[in-house]
């Protein structure tokens, strides 16, 4: 079959659509990009908000369309939604061919001419695909190193939808970057639900730190980025080994969601604001030049004007390189759903403009030391790419004055900055 693919979602997301796709693909079916080739579609998506699967139900209603003309022939959907909504998608759209659980999306070549649904819990240990593929650029991939979570956020529906926190060995995940690596893909960017607690589950403590050490010696990879940093579990020997590893870019992401104690603490987070500081400090202290990205939830419930005060000036002191700011959600099943407190959409509306606008002139005071500076980038295409600073589609681009080389890791000038976007000349 013929088959157009539709992935919705996070990182975490698109690895599992590379898997099935890569499996499907090993046993005769193909994946086209024109929808006009395709005999069927197949929607990975997404649960983790409301508006995610309000996202995905709006692709199956489209696909489904098709399928009515005799456009396509077949519609299978799975994924995180999937998991979360359990037999109310075959319910909501019986007209679906096939709806697949997150755990039986391995045996899809086997499924895919079946009808019906199949919707198992999430299995207790992860099974690595035997068959890989990127979905990304080649040059440039995402490596899961585990699934799950067992933080169990208050305002998160992950643990729900995903399962407990579960690692791949150590052998399997180098196993599976050396393929990769082998095929061209020069930068690596890891991630989990959690990376800082890869291996505690097979290990008896975390192991990310033995599994970077083991990864910067496979032949052809050239940067490795690390995302979805816990911030108690990054310690002092990760960061020793950013610094010392040229192949291991001084970029971390590192999700605080507040820094209020009182909202930390709401949250169900395992790291106060104390501790939240000291990391952080340790981190510019053993890292030269890192960057550090994050991730800021406004409008908690029972959020005050002075937890939002004590926020805002955290987020203006310390002077993160790239911030995403999300207004909370009320999601449903978890925790925060029914707490107490609930912050009008107005005031979540306001907040979130007020950080935004914060950090815009954190992002301009960079600029200004940055104009002038030499720094390494990775071309995208021939006439941009992304510093180190600049996880691939979450954070900033480069411009190029002059064409280079897809894949190329290089020095350049950096010429002009303004947000995000800096135009730089590259150095030979």
């Amino acid at each position: 079959m013929n088959f157009f693919l539709i992935s919705l979602g996070c990182p975490k997301n698109l690895t599992d659509s590379e898997d099935f796709c890569a499996n499907l693909m090993a046993h005769g079916h193909k994946l086209v990009f024109d929808l006009q080739e395709a005999e069927g579609i197949i929607i990975n998506t997404c649960g983790f908000l409301a508006s995610s699967v309000k996202e995905a139900k709006d692709n199956i209603k489209a696909a489904l369309k098709l399928k009515k003309k005799g456009q396509i022939k077949k519609l299978i959907v799975t994924g995180c939604m999937v998991d979360r909504l359990k037999g109310e998608v075959k319910t909501e759209f019986p007209d679906i061919d096939l709806v697949l659980s997150i755990s039986e999306q391995p045996k899809i070549d086997k499924l895919i001419n079946r009808k019906g649904e199949y919707i198992k819990p999430i299995q207790d240990k992860m099974v690595p695909s035997p068959y890989k593929m990127t979905l990304t650029a080649p040059h440039s991939a995402y490596l899961k190193i585990a699934d799950g979570c067992n933080n169990r956020c208050a305002y998160c529906a992950i643990p729900y939808i995903r399962g407990k926190y579960r690692s791949k060995t150590v052998e399997d995940i180098i196993a599976e970057a050396r393929i990769m690596a082998r095929a061209g893909v020069k930068e690596f960017s890891v991630i989990a639900q959690d990376t800082t607690s890869y291996g505690q589950d097979l290990y008896g403590k975390p192991q990310l730190e033995k599994l970077l050490k083991k990864m910067v010696k496979i032949k052809n990879l050239e940067r490795i980025r690390i995302m979805y940093a816990y911030p108690h579990r990054v310690t002092k020997e990760l960061a020793e080994i950013m610094a010392g590893e040229d192949k291991i870019y001084p970029y971390i992401d590192i999700p605080l969601q507040h820094i209020s104690d009182n909202m930390l603490k709401a949250m169900r987070r395992h790291c106060g604001a104390s501790k939240t500081k000291e990391v952080l400090a340790m981190l510019r202290e053993t890292v030269p030049d890192i960057a550090i990205r994050t991730n800021f939830i406004v409008g908690f419930p029972g959020e005050t004007e002075k937890d939002f005060e004590e926020l805002k000036d955290f987020v203006s002191d310390f002077k993160f390189d790239n911030v995403g700011v999300f207004e909370f959600f009320r999601e449903p099943g978890t925790p925060a759903y029914e707490m107490k407190g609930q912050i009008p959409a107005r005031v979540k509306k306001e907040r979130a403009a007020a950080l935004e606008s914060v950090q815009s002139r954190v992002v301009d005071e960079i600029n200004k030391k940055l104009v002038g500076a030499e720094i390494e980038v990775i071309s995208d295409s021939a006439t941009f790419g992304r510093t180190y600073k600049d996880a691939p589609d979450i954070d900033g681009r480069a411009e190029f004055t002059a064409p280079v080389e897809a894949g190329k890791i290089f020095k350049a000038k950096v010429i002009s900055a303004e947000g995000y976007k800096r135009v730089v000349k590259p150095l030979k």
